[in-house]
């Protein structure tokens, strides 16, 4: 377990991105920042209600209300708006005056994700916001040797075979830019290969067909028990073929209900460690972390969002190189 969080951690030192924190009235975000500037895992930049400065406010008060104001919002509401540290913080990424964002230990999920999807947007890549974990379960033979990506576990409550398709086309791409694995994706439910029949089933069923059709070179199957997603001579029996079947590392659940609830099943019962939730789909990276996080799940995820940073400059230097033949 531990290599692959100190894989992370060296990872966002290689080449350490500015991340803003908006709890600075937290005690674990205080001590969290501590260590992570200590250790050059990131350039962080920490905010406090008392140190944000009035020009940006100003100037994030007038980009918010130009997008904004066609849905109703004033500039006196923007204005109002960028007093929350919020709000303020994901400006200062919108802006790029810091690379990624990490909060949530005070803030509810609804809160940051609104936050987000309000002054970051949504990439148009990926067309929804949903959220991940990297689940490392330790002594376990399945997976990526007990690592997986765990999606969607806080955003979307119902998605529809669309959203289920671009949820793990996100998922495949987040882990083989962070966990540089090869992304095994398994679309999961209560039936495999039509063992039962429901409209949940056909959902699932859907959204593989989608997912394979969008051409993104990743690995799909289901829909696909859980066993016979992870264990090897359960897919046997159950599946004649399959590059994903007893070998998947990306697992995606049909609602919010499914992911959430193992998730916290698999960090409680199997002592794994849970790190994130980290948002998906947005410009930019950001983590919103659990209410109930520890210090050193805000330290792994700043190292995700570093990593996340790192790959998307990465990107657009790239994007730059390519325009200028």
């Amino acid at each position: 377990m531990e290599d692959v969080i100190k894989r992370l951690r060296e990872g966002a030192k290689a080449n350490p991105k500015r991340i803003v924190f908006p709890e600075s009235d937290d005690e674990r975000i205080t001590e969290a920042v501590k260590y992570i500037k200590e250790k050059g895992i990131a350039q962080p930049l920490l905010l406090a209600q008392d140190n944000l400065d009035s020009e940006k406010q100003e100037e994030f008060a007038a980009d918010f209300h130009k997008r904004k104001k066609t849905k109703g919002v004033s500039f006196q509401e923007a204005r109002k708006l960028m007093q929350n540290p919020l709000y303020y913080a994901c400006m200062m990424v919108r802006q790029g005056y810091a690379d990624g964002f990490v909060a949530g230990a005070k803030s509810t999920t609804s809160s940051v994700i609104k936050a987000a999807l309000n002054c970051l947007g949504v990439d148009k890549r990926v067309g929804i916001v949903s959220s991940c974990f990297i689940m490392v379960v330790p002594d376990c033979p399945y997976g990526e040797r007990g690592v997986f990506v765990y999606a969607d576990c806080g955003v979307v409550p119902y998605p529809t075979s669309e959203q289920l398709a671009n949820i793990a086309i996100s998922s495949a791409r987040f882990a083989k830019d962070v966990l540089d694995i090869i992304p095994r994706v398994a679309l999961l439910s209560f039936s495999t290969k039509g063992s039962a029949a429901s409209k949940w089933v056909r959902k699932v069923k859907e959204a593989v067909e989608i997912a394979e059709s969008k051409n993104s070179g990743f690995l799909f199957d289901g829909e696909l028990q859980a066993d016979s997603a992870l264990v090897p001579q359960v897919a046997r029996r159950k599946l004649a073929t399959s590059e994903v079947a007893g070998k998947a590392n990306i697992l995606i659940f049909p609602s919010l209900d499914a992911g959430n609830i193992c998730y916290k099943l698999t960090q409680r019962l199997a002592r794994a460690r849970a790190v994130g939730p980290i948002l998906l789909g947005t410009p930019q990276p950001c983590s919103d972390l659990s209410r109930g996080c520890e210090v050193d799940d805000i330290i792994d995820c700043t190292a995700v969002t570093v990593i996340r940073a790192q790959k998307r400059a990465q990107e657009k230097t790239e994007d730059c190189a390519e325009c200028a033949k």
